[in-house]
């Protein structure tokens, strides 16, 4: 029930129900329209302010705050912003991970232990099995283990725990950039390219190699998108 009315809650906040700086309608109305307790739209109220979309005042009530505000790492808002705003979800990501994953290839190459090497070679075994089944059923969830085992190589806590913040934005992007035919097969060489790198200690060549998957997968997003509009 609680995550129902924060869900019910956040979509239409992300949707733009309530603009920024707008008031909620009155708690007893509000709780009537959606069918919970009031006590039931207070609590989902507290979890909206913890993830900064709302702010709560004795005197002003509760209003929405601007996106600005809102932790856009959190996997609901995440959620919510992929069946809204889908395409600045996809242009964000894309944004970020250009930024971090270079980079953390750089660092995996200098610091990956034998462990961390191996667990990227078997999301590798895994997206390559995955490739081959009808539907290609597992890739995209092998796919988030090779980029969360590339972070956690590099050897920054900080970078392993962000791969695992947003996830749910990855899951969308690779979603979508292996749509058309042909892109799975053609990913495939460039990650093993990025593993290969790591292993030997080649820092140029990981970088090089994981930022040329992030390129292949933006002209596959926009292939996409193209496809899906006709």
């Amino acid at each position: 029930m609680h995550q129902r009315v924060v869900d019910e809650l956040g979509r239409r906040i992300v949707g733009g129900a309530w603009q920024p700086g707008q008031p909620l309608p009155v708690e007893d109305v509000l709780a009537t329209e959606i069918g919970v307790s009031r006590g039931a739209l207070r609590e989902a109220v507290k979890a909206l302010a913890a993830k900064g979309m709302l702010r709560v005042r004795p005197r002003t009530g509760t209003r929405v705050l601007p996106p600005e505000h809102w932790n856009h790492l959190d996997r609901d808002v995440l959620r919510w912003q992929q069946s809204g705003d889908s395409a600045a979800l996809l242009r964000d990501t894309s944004e970020l991970r250009r930024i971090v994953e270079p980079e953390a290839a750089r660092l995996a190459a200098g610091r990956a232990a034998p462990d961390e090497v191996r667990a990227l070679y078997d999301a590798l075994a895994a997206m390559e099995a995955a490739a081959v089944r009808p539907g290609r059923s597992g890739y995209v969830e092998a796919d988030i283990t090779f980029h969360r085992a590339l972070l956690d190589a590099s050897g920054n806590r900080l970078l392993g725990s962000l791969g695992r913040a947003v996830d749910v934005a990855l899951e969308h992007s690779f979603a979508v950039s292996t749509q058309t035919p042909g892109a799975v097969e053609d990913s495939l060489p460039a990650h093993r390219a990025v593993v290969e790198a790591v292993e030997r200690g080649d820092p140029e060549a990981a970088s090089a190699a994981m930022l040329g998957i992030i390129d292949a997968a933006e002209r596959e997003i926009t292939k996409s998108s193209g496809l899906s509009q006709r």
